[in-house]
Parts: structure tokens; C-alpha cells; sequence
């Protein structure tokens, strides 16, 4: 029934009980798994010549497609551990909920976690894993790790 999962991942410890998650769902069915990282655009601003930041920005990117390298790479690697069949995409320039949104249509199962966090600290930092909730047409596995206590 599940097997095509999406996991999409930050490479956090939040994103690595999510993929373990599918991971054994995958193995059971055996299904494929993709992991999907999605870099945020650098705003304009900071990236405008005119104001001397494009030196910062390019160093910017260039952290940021280092960071989503390293955790597609760690995520590939508990794949290979279980025996799983798996595929990663980097997804430059792209929020994160449009990315899991726009590509959600060709699996059967979208894998998250979710730190469960409320009140303030919900409303400044935001959910990619709510928006995505709002959107999905699909099913959605949402893996609770840590949260407010």
C-alpha cells in the first residue's frame, strides 16, 4: 500500500526518528524511500550587490547546499544500513512546504517529524510540517519527537 515514501529532511534528530520511521515501514512492503531537503531562497536583500552582501550570500548558499548535502548523505546511510532501496533530492531555492507539497503527488505516504511545539515558540518558528498538514492530499506520517514541556 506505502511504497513510495517521502521523507523530507532538515537533518536534525526530529528528521532522523522520521526517516527510521519510514525506513522500517519500507522494509516491511518493500518499498522505496525518498528523502527530500529543500533549501530556503536567500532573500533579495541580502543578496544584492549593491549593498555589499553578495560575498555573504554566496558564502551563504554555499553552507546551506553543505548542510543539505551532509544530511541526504546520513539519511542515505540509514537506508543502506536497513537494506532499503532510496533516492535523495536537493531541492536549491525552494520553501520547504512548497517543495514537500509540489512533490507529494507521486508517493503514497509523506514521512515528518514534528517537534510539538506551542504557543509562542510555535508561532516564531514556524511548522513545515503543519503547512504541510493544510496542503497535503496525500497521507501523512507525522513522527512526534520532543516538543515543549
Amino acid at each position: 500500500m506505502y511504497k513510495r515514501i517521502l521523507v523530507p529532511t532538515d537533518g536534525s534528530s526530529c528528521s532522523e526518528a522520521a526517516a527510521k520511521q519510514a525506513l522500517g515501514l519500507a522494509k516491511l512492503v518493500d518499498g522505496e524511500v525518498t528523502f527530500l531537503y529543500a533549501i530556503d531562497p536567500v532573500p533579495p536583500a541580502l543578496a544584492a550587490e549593491a549593498y555589499g552582501y553578495a560575498v555573504y550570500a554566496e558564502q551563504l548558499i554555499a553552507d546551506l547546499r553543505k548542510a543539505a548535502e551532509e544530511a541526504l548523505s546520513k539519511a542515505a546511510a540509514l537506508a543502506e544500513a536497513e537494506g532499503v532501496r532510496y533516492q535523495t533530492r536537493l531541492e536549491p531555492n525552494a520553501r520547504p512546504v512548497d517543495a514537500i507539497v509540489a512533490a507529494m503527488n507521486a508517493f503514497d505516504l509523506v514521512v515528518m517529524g514534528s517537534h510539538g511545539r506551542t504557543g509562542v515558540r510555535r508561532l516564531i518558528l514556524g511548522s513545515v510540517t503543519e503547512g504541510v498538514m493544510r496542503q497535503s492530499a496525500k497521507p501523512l506520517l507525522v513522527v512526534r519527537c520532543g516538543g515543549d514541556k
